[in-house]
């Protein structure tokens, strides 16, 4: 996300003069992707299939309180969470910032007010990416070299140290045919142990930490009779 105006927002609300009020408002100040959700399950799938830059998310929802939503995306995602409700009390609050929420909105509300703190988080989500210069984003996917972290969705992932490096060579050489002897010795060199399925093996490792599909890859794909190649 090289300009804030390019985030995609998740607005979740099953009030559709809210909604179209918050649309209109972001549209004014240059945002153009907005996603929309009515329920609670919705908001889940979309956060899951196209991974929003942020989420605006009513408590009150037709299928499932807004604070079990959060808990939900929580377990996959770490984008921030605004929450807009009707109720003012302190233990609500402090409840959805427990929950993981990054801001609390009462209705009613301004929206512009909400808007801003769109921008104030993104900008801030933004900065924290560009503290990493070696920062690849690609769909879900963010991956920084110089601090040696892979995030899918928000969701820091575990990956091994000969993981990494081979993730990184690929990334690295998007969109090109790598053969798998030119994999193991830019990858492996001289600890390469001469097994011929060592290679296969961590790219299936690497493919269930982070494919949503590992049997159906988006990012590591294999050509056959060629090597692999990293989609991006």
């Amino acid at each position: 996300m090289e300009n804030i105006n390019d985030a995609k927002i998740l607005l979740a609300d099953d009030e559709p003069d809210i909604v179209n009020l918050l649309e209109t408002v972001l549209r004014k100040e240059g945002f153009s992707k907005i996603l929309k959700a009515d329920t609670g399950g919705s908001a889940i799938e979309i956060c899951k299939e196209q991974a929003p830059d942020l989420v605006v998310l009513d408590i009150m929802l037709p299928d499932m309180d807004g604070h079990e939503v959060c808990k939900k995306m929580r377990e996959f995602s770490m984008i921030p969470i605004i929450f807009l409700s009707a109720r003012s009390e302190e233990i609500d609050r402090l409840l959805s910032f427990a929950l993981g929420g990054d801001d609390y909105i009462t209705k009613p509300f301004s929206p512009r007010e909400v808007v801003y703190r769109i921008t104030a988080i993104l900008k801030r989500e933004q900065y924290h990416v560009k503290q990493c210069r070696s920062t690849v984003k690609i769909d879900g996917l963010e991956i920084c070299e110089e601090e040696g972290r892979v995030q899918k969705n928000g969701q820091e992932l575990q990956l091994t140290a000969m993981e990494f490096k081979l993730l990184i060579y690929m990334v690295n050489n998007k969109n090109v045919i790598l053969s798998k002897t030119k994999i193991i010795e830019k990858v492996w060199g001289s600890e390469y142990d001469g097994y011929d399925n060592t290679l296969m093996v961590h790219i299936r490792h690497l493919r269930e930490k982070i494919e949503d599909d590992p049997a159906n890859p988006r990012y590591i794909l294999t050509i056959k009779k060629m090597g692999y190649k990293f989609a991006g």
